[in-house]
């Protein structure tokens, strides 16, 4: 019953729908009951073969669309999107776990990525240099890259492959997509809003499986020419090498962080608060510029702390099928036992729990919002991102001191600080190592923006017109 109640899943190949028979299952889970809602067929070798090979059919005729036809696809899809973003928001809150009210707002956030890349693709523009040769023209023409392998993670299973889908497809690229095995739906139905959209047969594919096996499959293949990739440090690495490995393939990494955010000695605290305590918790803190390091002033440690503290215990956690959680579990159940290892590690070095640390369930993969008080420079939790509800504290002096801090680790995707001085949000704008900077505020992942970081956080941006540039090539003509 619960398996109807979800829907089945189904790979989707040049525009077919396969099935599971004669392939190997894996369950997808329900993160609030730790139950199974689905059955997910994984794809054979030869699934992945077909698959290359009709994204690399479909790219001879899909480059030679117009942008504007090719638009009108894309913004179709997102409208079909919309309305039927209840049901969507729904399926993606019993796999992944966030509340309605964060996963219905994400499909929405998803159509408006399709509708604003959509147009970004008729605005990839060439230019014409003026010719020191007599008679010759000299014009630069962009050129979509060709079939890509797309790879997603489960945090974000609408936005994430949203930003990867659309950029390629508005560029004229075509697609071979493996999103997470733990929350599969959204990417399926994202992929059926286009076909319902009219977008051609193997333009986009979908496929799941062990994501080692599919990833060195798709790489090695000839018929792939690039890769995108969203998930940890450690992983693009490695997917950084087969790349390399396979023929010098361009990719784009977006990977791993550990925000830092710096609260000034002139910071409107009850402010800094209210948007840091939302940024924290949304999504259990399985965001990858979620705010995790709190460097704050000594002299206004104590009264932020106290005010995080009181404001994340007063979160009401629970199943997110309840409108009225505000946070729901973990999306799997490797990540209770990461939150309680480095929980305990920081106590046992000195830290205080200012609120929660604990499990928030028996039933489940619930985990309490959590504030740690004081936490030393040495703890995991310092070095490691958490990618959970767990925010850390600790104090500076002078501005050189949080700069340093929060500069530290080798990671550099998202940073946050909080002034009243104009003169020291420039200063900090110009200091932090970070791909996206929020002063004052959150607002640092827009559709219209770029999206990315510096350092081992990654390379390549996606989102805004910067995200459009690792779909296309450059070619100069000379010509007389």
């Amino acid at each position: 019953m619960q398996i109807q109640y979800y829907g089945e899943l189904k790979l989707f190949i040049d525009g077919e729908w396969i099935g599971a028979d004669g392939r190997v299952t894996e369950d997808v889970i329900n993160p609030a009951t730790g139950e199974p809602i689905a059955a997910l067929p994984h794809a054979t070798a030869e699934d992945l073969d077909r698959a290359v090979a009709a994204a690399s059919r479909a790219f001879r005729t899909w480059r030679t669309t117009t942008a504007y036809d090719r638009a009108k696809i894309i913004r179709k899809a997102a409208d079909i999107l919309r309305e039927r973003a209840a049901e969507l928001g729904r399926r993606m809150t019993l796999d992944q776990g966030k509340p309605l009210s964060e996963s219905i707002p994400e499909i929405h956030i998803s159509a408006d990525i399709l509708d604003w890349t959509a147009d970004e693709g008729r605005r990839t523009y060439g230019r014409v240099i003026p010719s020191r040769l007599p008679g010759a023209r000299w014009f630069v023409t962009r050129e979509p890259v060709g079939p890509v392998a797309g790879f997603t993670p489960w945090n974000f299973p609408g936005v994430i492959p949203a930003r990867k889908i659309s950029a390629a497809l508005a560029t004229g690229c075509t697609m071979v997509i493996k999103p997470s095995e733990e929350t599969p739906s959204t990417v399926l139905e994202i992929a059926r809003a286009l076909q319902d959209a009219g977008l051609p047969n193997g333009v986009l594919n979908v496929v799941h499986g062990k994501p080692a096996e599919v990833s060195e499959h798709l790489i090695a293949s000839d018929g792939i020419r690039k890769i995108t990739f969203t998930g940890s440090t450690n992983v693009g690495k490695q997917l950084a090498v087969l790349a390399a490995q396979a023929g010098v393939k361009r990719a784009t990494m977006e990977l791993g962080g550990h925000a830092p955010v710096l609260i000034f000695e002139d910071a409107d605290i009850d402010h800094a608060i209210r948007v840091m305590v939302h940024a924290k918790y949304r999504n259990a803190g399985q965001v990858c510029i979620s705010p995790t390091r709190f460097y704050v002033h000594d002299s206004v440690h104590d009264k932020f702390v106290d005010g995080f503290a009181k404001a994340a215990a007063a979160l009401k956690v629970g199943d997110g099928l309840d409108p009225e959680n505000q946070m729901g579990p973990l999306a799997n159940n490797r990540r209770v036992p990461a939150m309680e290892r480095m929980v305990a590690d920081a106590v046992s070095r000195g830290a205080r729990i200012a609120t929660g640390g604990e499990r928030g369930s028996n039933r489940g993969y619930f985990f309490q919002p959590t504030v740690l008080a004081d936490v030393p420079q040495d703890a995991i939790i310092m070095n490691e991102e958490p990618f959970g509800p767990v925010a850390v504290t600790a104090r500076f002096s002078t501005f050189e001191e949080a700069i340093e801090q929060a500069n530290r680790l080798p990671y550099g995707l998202a940073s946050y600080a909080f002034t009243q001085s104009a003169k020291t949000a420039t200063m900090v704008s110009d200091a932090i190592e970070a791909g996206m900077v929020g002063i004052n505020n959150n607002a640092i992942s827009m559709t219209e923006t770029p999206f990315g970081g510096v350092k081992q956080s990654g390379y390549g941006s996606e989102g805004g017109s910067e995200g459009m540039e690792a779909y296309l090539v450059t070619k100069f003509t000379s010509q007389s």
